[in-house]
């Protein structure tokens, strides 16, 4: 389960990663579990942070930077996947602090004979997830 903070309580939430959003790297409410925020350092312990990062790189924009998302929610998923009894991950990420966002180049190339585009897409700060276990 993917818990993410909206004001003062913890919401269960799924990715929700759109090229076409103002905001790319999204997450939607699924109404599966609420927390107060109070609660999590009483029930829970951090285990680990990580930072989820990805880049892609061609030559159409759109499908440079789906490419990028799609890597990025496969990551959240697998570690998803292999969480524990009694663990769930913790979207760390802070809106107007340090929340992700794609950051994109791009170089003019001349490839037999015409100009093209090559895109460069990262994710900068990366995605910081907590993984929490149950205290005992």
């Amino acid at each position: 389960m993917i818990l993410r903070r909206y004001g003062h309580t913890l919401h269960s939430v799924r990715p929700n990663f759109d090229s076409k959003a103002m905001t790319e790297i999204g997450f939607r409410r699924d109404q599966e579990r609420s927390l107060p925020v109070s609660e999590l350092g009483e029930q829970y312990q951090l285990v680990e942070t990580l930072d989820l990062s990805s880049q892609a790189d061609g030559y159409v924009h759109d499908e440079v930077e789906q490419a990028l998302l799609a890597d990025l929610e496969s990551q959240l998923k697998a570690l998803e996947a292999r969480l524990g009894e009694g663990e769930v991950l913790v979207v760390e990420s802070e809106q107007g602090v340090d929340y992700p966002k794609t950051r994109s180049e791009q170089k003019n190339e001349v490839i037999q004979g015409e100009n093209k585009i090559h895109f460069y897409v990262n994710v900068h700060p990366p995605l910081r997830i907590g993984r929490y276990r149950r205290s005992a």
